[in-house]
């Protein structure tokens, strides 16, 4: 991926990972003590419900390697910090969503590298790639947990600053996104439409699998609508700029990141019509 694989993705999962933190407290880690049941349900859904249904999914669709890997790469990447903006628009627990997003994103220093080495065990015949998983769990707690760390430890230490800060950090944080998403467009600008068309329709039904079995599913469990709309949007909207960057880390053709951005270009679309339909239902008011 050149020079944006290099410098420019590190430093901008680095700098979203950061502003996640500054809207993190020690009260998001200790609500999954106080209340760990809808916690514990939304963590197996995304650690471990979404790689197995991604698993399902390339199993069975003709797709060349390179594809079913980045499906996986992306099933396994947690949640994005948008889901906590859009529960919050949807009329769901925005504190269940701020406590998945942040401890499913340090959870994936270990979950990301052991389910993209077991893919490129499973689906590539010759993985171009020299590290372990240990190594590369070790990079990713460089660009994942330190910054968060630092955002937090920002927040504590001047929680007025943090509080005028965090909005624009995250408004930022949404532009470097799209700016790796175009780039990782860009650069397979030629094959582009190809990929789309063999990895859009794998991703889709991924997606909006995962939120109807995150919405509907839950309430077989008893979960309330507030809590199973916040699921429903951190499982369907992944940390796209992660997934990719874990393509670079491993020194992957750029094509094993399409998957990932087709999935954050058609996420976007499905949580917003989703953030639309419940925000406006009737029992959204009463929950």
């Amino acid at each position: 991926m050149g020079q944006m694989a290099e410098v420019v993705l590190p430093l901008a999962l680095a700098f979203i990972m950061m502003s996640l933190g500054l809207g993190l407290t020690g009260a998001d880690f200790r609500r999954v003590v106080v209340q760990p049941r809808d916690f514990l349900i939304g963590a197996a859904s995304q650690i471990a419900l979404l790689p197995l249904v991604a698993f399902a999914l390339v199993s069975v669709w003709p797709l060349a390697p390179e594809l079913a890997v980045g499906v996986m790469l992306i099933a396994a990447a947690p949640g994005g910090v948008t889901s906590n903006l859009l529960t919050r628009f949807a009329g769901g627990d925005t504190a269940l969503s701020v406590s998945l997003t942040g401890t499913i994103s340090l959870v994936s220093i270990v979950t990301v590298p052991v389910i993209a080495f077991f893919a490129l065990d499973r689906f590539a015949a010759a993985p171009a790639t020299d590290l372990s998983i240990a190594g590369t769990a070790l990079s990713m707690a460089a660009i994942v947990a330190v910054p968060v760390a630092i955002g937090m430890a920002i927040r504590m230490a001047a929680p007025g600053l943090a509080a005028r800060v965090d909005g624009p950090a995250r408004t930022v944080s949404g532009g470097l996104f799209v700016l790796v998403l175009l780039g990782a467009i860009l650069e397979n600008r030629d094959n582009v439409a190809a990929y789309f068309a063999q990895a859009g329709a794998v991703t889709l039904v991924l997606n909006l699998a995962m939120m109807l079995l995150a919405f509907a599913g839950t309430a077989v469990l008893g979960v309330r609508r507030p809590q199973r709309i916040a699921l429903s949007l951190e499982c369907g909207l992944q940390n796209g700029t992660l997934a990719i960057a874990v393509v670079a880390a491993l020194g992957l053709e750029p094509a094993y990141a399409i998957p990932a951005a087709t999935y954050s270009l058609l996420m976007f679309a499905t949580a917003i019509a989703f953030t639309a339909a419940v925000a406006r239902a009737p029992a959204a008011r009463a929950a």
